[in-house]
């Protein structure tokens, strides 16, 4: 697969994610009610700046125990982190909870979790299930959640990779993610580099109508001069 270099993350990481959702509608028009949750998750930690990666997926379940015991469940465990480990880095785990209406009945992340995957080259997960040991998490480490609960009940992995769909958003295994306290959305590969120019193009523009709101007697007259102003800055 195509990978990015560090100054591409760089570059998508310097934006909040409301800002990236705007430039890509400005370069794919196509994509306005695609590729990002559609409902709220929630964010432990909404001081984390933006954060940019490649997505590992995987379903879980918690409301029962899994089919897999010993042997075999440590097998899939391994398996699924020797995923996470896998180039290209940095990984963020991307984990549906498959339970239904008892999604996030028992947290499959918390203190363990979390610097187990840091370690592995995770710097975060986005899931619609819950989460845990808040204040244990692994420093630094970026979690969007739909839920937090005390306890991990029966949680285990049940399928690895693929695609998944979180709070709305549908992930593919390796997709490039662009995520803050606001939400998450998936980035095309191909529109990578016209991001940075499209977003620094639309602040130009909404900051004529910004200082012209800011500014002493502004007016329905002063706003459609702005408006003129902005529609010709290209």
């Amino acid at each position: 697969m195509t990978t990015l270099s560090q100054r591409d993350l760089d570059a998508l990481a310097a934006f909040d994610t409301p800002t990236i959702c705007n430039a890509l509608e400005a370069v794919a028009p196509e994509r306005r009610a695609l590729g990002f949750n559609r409902r709220p998750l929630v964010c432990p930690f909404p001081q984390m700046k933006p954060v940019v990666a490649y997505a590992r997926t995987a379903t879980i379940r918690s409301r029962e125990p899994g089919a897999r015991a010993g042997a075999d469940a440590r097998a899939q465990r391994l398996a699924y982190y020797e995923y996470i480990a896998e180039a290209p880095h940095p990984s963020i785990a991307v984990l549906q909870d498959i339970d239904g209406p008892d999604a996030g009945f028992g947290a499959f992340w918390g203190e363990v979790q979390t610097n187990v995957h840091k370690a592995l080259g995770c710097i975060g997960t986005i899931t619609d299930g819950s989460v845990r040991d808040i204040d244990q998490m692994a420093p630094g480490f970026f979690v969007l959640a739909g839920s937090i609960m005390p306890s991990h009940a029966h949680v285990h992995l049940v399928e690895v990779g693929g695609t998944v769909s979180i709070a709305g958003m549908l992930v593919s295994s390796n997709d490039l993610i662009h995520a803050d306290r606001h939400g998450a959305v998936v980035v095309p590969l191909a529109l990578v580099n016209r991001i940075p120019e499209a977003a620094a193009l639309i602040a130009r523009r909404e900051k004529v109508l910004l200082d012209a709101a800011k500014a002493p007697g502004f007016s329905t007259a002063t706003l459609r001069e702005a408006f003129k102003r902005m529609d010709d800055i290209h």
